[in-house]
């Protein structure tokens, strides 16, 4: 186990005397918000939290979509979900679709204050007859209530959205403050499963707000570049489980 951390460690890490441009996801961005010292943990001393287990399920419905708008976005015309919401709009059509929708790639923007490269790999992008585009994600769940984007813990959906609208924007695109989520809602209230699950489908707009992303960005390289561990956040699981596990240890070995 040793050599397998031993490994993860050194790779994609900030070098503050480094010249070279510092590649950072828009989910580093969102990891920054949260807990600072485990940002801090992970782009500079090579320790990132542990991953989570993948949702194959919400990876089929996100591929599904994708394809199932890509056939309107061959012909030019609009989803049947767009009608229904009476959302004047196609899917946008672009030849570097595949690389914004590309999670390692996406859509680029440098930050010239930081140096720091900032991407994200969106979901979908459509237009507005005006030539105006909007900013779209996938969402996929099963639950009795109606999808909203209320909790507290969708904030990080919120924020999602808007650096996609920024860095769109940073790329000379003109971008609608509304971003919309296709929210797919597995239903519960079959009879019986039959070998398949049906979605209750949503459109759910959005008002973007990107004021506060250059100032976060600012705030990330003051504190990658620091010597420094930032202090631990009260509000961080993360945080909170290591310094527990600190204390059982020191107890321990006593």
């Amino acid at each position: 186990m040793s050599e397998y951390y031993r490994g993860k460690r050194g790779r994609d890490l900030f070098d503050p005397v480094s010249p070279e441009p510092y590649k950072l996801s828009r989910s580093k961005i969102d990891n920054f918000i949260k807990c600072p010292r485990c940002f801090y943990i992970d782009r500079r001393l090579g320790v990132g939290q542990p991953p989570g287990y993948p949702f194959s399920l919400n990876s089929a419905v996100d591929l599904l979509l994708k394809k199932e708008f890509d056939v309107h976005r061959a012909k030019g015309t609009a989803h049947p979900l767009m009608k229904a919401y009476k959302l004047d709009a196609v899917p946008f059509a672009h030849e570097d679709l595949d690389t914004w929708r590309n999670a390692y790639v996406g859509i680029q923007y440098l930050h010239p204050a930081t140096n720091l490269l900032i991407y994200g790999g969106i979901d979908d992008v459509w237009v507005t007859p005006q030539g105006e585009l909007i900013i779209v994600d996938y969402k996929a769940t099963s639950k009795d209530a109606e999808v909203s984007l209320d909790a507290a813990w969708q904030d990080g959906y919120k924020r999602q959205v808007e650096i996609y609208q920024w860095l769109f924007r940073q790329n000379g695109f003109k971008i609608s403050d509304t971003a919309y989520f296709v929210y797919c809602n597995g239903k519960r209230d079959a009879e019986a499963f039959d070998g398949k699950l049906e979605f209750d489908i949503k459109l759910i707009p959005y008002n973007g707000k990107t004021d506060w992303i250059d100032k976060v960005v600012s705030e990330m390289k003051a504190c990658l570049m620091g010597d420094e561990i930032p202090d631990p956040d009260p509000n961080c699981d993360y945080c909170k489980y290591l310094y527990s596990v600190e204390q059982v240890v020191q107890e321990k070995t006593r």
